[in-house]
C-alpha cells in the first residue's frame, strides 16, 4: 500500500504549477485503472468506511464516494435508490466528512466524492473544499455544476485547496467545449459511454467504439476514464482500449443490494 502520507494533497506554488495529488500519481501507473462508485451510506448507514478499507484491501485504484442527494438527474434506478435509501438511512454531508475524518490513517488510494451542486452549495463551496482537503479527499465530480461557472467562480477556491475538480462529456459534447473542459481541468476527464442513465445498458457496440476512438484521437492533456455501462470484464475491457481507465458503478451497487459487504474482493477480481 502507497503511504498516504507521502502523497498530500498539494496546491500550486503558481499559476504554472501542475497540481499533484493522489490521482496525478495513479494516473501515471502503467496499468488501466479501475474506479469504483458507491453511495455512502448504503447499505447501512456505517458502512462507508468499511467499503473503501476493503476495495483498496481489493485491489481498486480509485474510489468515488455518492454524496447522496434527493434528485440525482444523471443516475439511474440503481443508484438513485441506493441515494434514497442512504439518505433515510441518516447520510448528510456534514456526516459522511465525520466518517471519513480518519481515512488516510488506512486508506492511500485517491478518494473523490461525486455529488450534486446543491448539497455543496449550501454547505459553503469554499468550506467543502477546505474540508475536503482536510480529511484528505483528492477530487470532486460535481455533474450539474457548468464548466464556465466552476472556472469563472471556483476554480482558484479548487485549486487552493488541492482538489481537482472532474468534468463529465458524452458523445454529444461538442469538441470546443471538449478542449474547453480539458483546458481548466487537473486529473482526468470523466467520459460518459452514452447519452443514457447509469446502468442502462450491457454492451458497448459501434456508436460507443466510435466515440471512444475519436476522443482518444483529440490527444487531450487529460486522460480519460469511462463511466456508465461498465458491467463485466468484456465492458471494462471495451471502454479501456481507448482510455485509462472506467468507473464501475451500478454494478457494485447491486452486488451491494444483494451481498451487503460480503466478498467484495471477489466482485472486484472479475475485472482484473
Amino acid at each position: 500500500m502507497r503511504d498516504a502520507a507521502s502523497i498530500p494533497n498539494a496546491p500550486p506554488n503558481n499559476n504554472t504549477t501542475i497540481m499533484k495529488n493522489r490521482i496525478s500519481n495513479t494516473l501515471l501507473e502503467n496499468k488501466k485503472l479501475i474506479s469504483i462508485y458507491f453511495s455512502a451510506g448504503y447499505p447501512n448507514l456505517n458502512d462507508t468506511v468499511q467499503i473503501i478499507q476493503d476495495l483498496e484491501k481489493s485491489g481498486v485504484d480509485m474510489i468515488e464516494i455518492g454524496l447522496p442527494f434527493s434528485d440525482p438527474l444523471a443516475d439511474g434506478p440503481t443508484i438513485q435508490e441506493s441515494s434514497t435509501l442512504a439518505i433515510q438511512n441518516g447520510m448528510t454531508t456534514q456526516l459522511l466528512f465525520s466518517q471519513l475524518k480518519n481515512i488516510r490513517e488506512t486508506v492511500s488510494i485517491p478518494l473523490l466524492i461525486m455529488g450534486y451542486f446543491n448539497p455543496i452549495l449550501q454547505y459553503g463551496v469554499e468550506k467543502f473544499c477546505e474540508k475536503c482537503a482536510e480529511i484528505g479527499i483528492d477530487g470532486l465530480i460535481i455533474p450539474d455544476l457548468p464548466v464556465a461557472i466552476y472556472d469563472e467562480n471556483y476554480k482558484a477556491i479548487f485549486e487552493k485547496n488541492g482538489i481537482f475538480n472532474v468534468f463529465l462529456i458524452t458523445p454529444q459534447t461538442s469538441e470546443s467545449r471538449i478542449r474547453y473542459i480539458d483546458s481548466v481541468s487537473n486529473g482526468f476527464i470523466y467520459m460518459v459511454s452514452s447519452a443514457n442513465v447509469t446502468g442502462s445498458q450491457s454492451d458497448f457496440g459501434t456508436t460507443q467504439e466510435s466515440y471512444f476512438q475519436r476522443i482518444d484521437a483529440m490527444n487531450l492533456k487529460n486522460p480519460q476514464i469511462v463511466g456508465f455501462g461498465i458491467s463485466s470484464k468484456t465492458t471494462f475491457n471495451q471502454a479501456t482500449k481507448y482510455a485509462k481507465g472506467a468507473i464501475i458503478g451500478s454494478a457494485f451497487i447491486k452486488h451491494l443490494t444483494e451481498n451487503g459487504t460480503q466478498s467484495i474482493p471477489e466482485f472486484v477480481n472479475q475485472f482484473k
